[in-house]
């Protein structure tokens, strides 16, 4: 690594691009009381893993054979892309092995467990029970997966300031920055980071700065580096004899700290707790009617299910009761008929709750034939709603709960001061809001409240202090395969947690060792 003082020009720009890497997760398997096929012996067991593309099951890896084993702790790991946005379905299966057989199904099958790479990070350490082809239980046999990320996410703070430095421009002063280069595998130096130029100055201080320590070091500490600290001009080095440095560069501060992914706080045991904001006003038409938005289809669906489905069977993978609130809002309501812009669709104010998804999908069924549509169009009940649950987590001294709140409408907000107050001061809150709108509305207004082009601010003029608004018409996925939709309105959200949990310097409930 050099570090080389640089003397910029007027005009002159100094960037670096950042570095983004896939994420990485690598899954252990250890198994218990498999079932023992050999007659003379027990078991020689190995396990397969699969996942799911286009409905089909797609072999991704196997682990060494334990011979003679029913408990087999396996040393070969599986290694799997992690996307947070999709369902990604993964499938572990034990074999016992016959030396004889030349494919798969020629093994003796041991059993199998099927599940989600969500669900897989989000317990962090998953037992669960083997079954068999026929839905039976393996015996007692059981299967524990971990889940570790392999990124390396550690970074180096620094911390620099130069002192009589030389005056290199006639009419002033110099203009100096520093350039960071790490020495490639070729022996090439090549540019990792550029401070900030600080006009006419011999004693500058840079502001403190952080890199990767993968991009400083390819992430081994103890990589040889070139640190060239003492700042030497060749021609006054010959003309003085007791010249020493024309100025020093001083390192104040280095650190290495570990940068907390959105995988560290899953996997430290943070819950998303999810929450479905529907709208019921009468311009979504009449349910009964082939024309209304809230129309069910014969294949049992409209445009609110598949928002509901799209998005929650990813996020209820991340919430270990999967018990849901459901609110609706803009309709009347029986008894009385008063309009409510926050009921419990399960008609329970005091458990709104759903089990799973599904769960969601059936309370929105039931409550169709009960309601009468109206109206306005108001958010700021509902999100004010989530809000206080979210306020209660302000206390919490580690990264324990974050809300997500999906709003699915058809239309033009009504009180849209009173929301973007809402959405302003929940932005303080660990919290996020994603607005799926359903129809051919014109959804102006949605893309403003989404912060993407500039800072929200309330009515007042108060700013957002984050953007935790992500917003999507459901019309511009209507023709692609139903995971593009959750891709687009999730894209965002890791980031978001992640962005809260650091601002407020909140760690993960049970970090991984370093």
């Amino acid at each position: 690594m050099a570090y080389t003082l640089g003397l910029a020009t007027e005009g002159q720009t100094r960037s670096v691009a950042p570095q983004h890497c896939a994420t990485r997760v690598e899954l252990s398997v250890i198994a218990t009381s498999l079932l023992d096929r050999d007659v003379t012996s027990k078991s020689d067991p190995f396990c397969v893993l699969f996942h799911e593309v286009d409905g089909n099951w797609v072999e991704l890896g196997r682990t060494e054979t334990a011979v003679n084993n029913l408990n087999p702790v396996f040393g070969v790991k599986f290694q799997v892309d992690y996307h947070f946005e999709e369902i990604q379905k993964l499938r572990f299966a034990m074999f016992d092995e016959d030396k004889c057989a030349t494919q798969l199904y020629e093994h003796d099958f041991l059993g199998e467990f099927i599940c989600t790479l969500g669900v897989i990070v989000s317990n962090k350490k998953l037992h669960r029970p083997l079954i068999l082809a026929n839905g039976k239980p393996a015996g007692k046999g059981s299967i524990m997966i971990t889940a570790q990320e392999l990124s390396d996410n550690r970074i180096i703070t620094l911390t620099l300031i130069g002192r009589k430095l030389d005056k290199k421009d006639f009419f002033g002063k110099s203009d100096p920055y520093l350039e960071f280069h790490k020495q490639g595998e070729d022996g090439k130096w090549m540019l990792v980071h550029r401070t900030e130029v600080i006009k006419n100055t011999l004693d500058p201080a840079w502001r403190p700065f952080t890199v990767p320590l993968i991009s400083l070091c390819n992430g081994d500490v103890d990589r040889n580096i070139k640190v060239e600290f003492d700042c030497i001009n060749p021609k006054k080095q010959k003309k003085k004899k007791n010249y020493k440095n024309s100025g020093v560069i001083i390192v104040k501060l280095c650190k290495i700290t570990r940068d907390y992914t959105f995988l560290d706080y899953i996997l430290g045991g943070c819950q998303l707790m999810f929450t479905v904001g529907i709208d019921f006003t009468a311009s979504n038409g009449n349910p009964r009617e082939p024309s209304s938005l809230h129309y069910i289809n014969p294949l049992g669906s409209n445009e609110y299910l598949a928002a509901i489905l799209a998005v929650g069977q990813i996020i209820q993978d991340y919430d270990t009761d999967k018990m849901f609130p459901a609110l609706g809002f803009g309709a009347q309501l029986p008894p009385d008929w008063k309009v409510s812009h926050e009921f419990a669709i399960n008609f329970n104010p005091t458990n709104p709750f759903c089990s799973g998804v599904e769960g969601i999908a059936q309370a929105y069924s039931a409550c169709l034939p009960h309601i009468r549509f109206y109206g306005p169009t108001n958010f700021a009940p509902i999100i004010s709603h989530v809000a206080r649950f979210a306020a209660q987590a302000l206390q919490q001294e580690k990264a324990a709960q974050y809300f997500t709140l999906l709003i699915i409408t058809d239309g033009v907000i009504s009180d849209m001061d009173e929301t973007r107050h809402a959405i302003v001061q929940a932005s303080k809150l660990p919290m996020s809001i994603i607005i799926i709108g359903v129809g051919n509305a014109d959804f102006a207004a949605m893309e403003f409240l989404d912060g993407d082009a500039s800072v929200l601010r309330s009515n007042t003029g108060e700013e957002a202090v984050r953007d935790i608004v992500q917003f999507v018409p459901f019309r511009d996925f209507r023709n692609a395969p139903k995971e593009t939709l959750a891709k687009s309105v999730l894209a965002e959200l890791p980031q978001q947690v992640t962005q809260y949990f650091k601002q407020r310097n909140l760690p993960p409930i049970n970090p991984a060792p370093e």
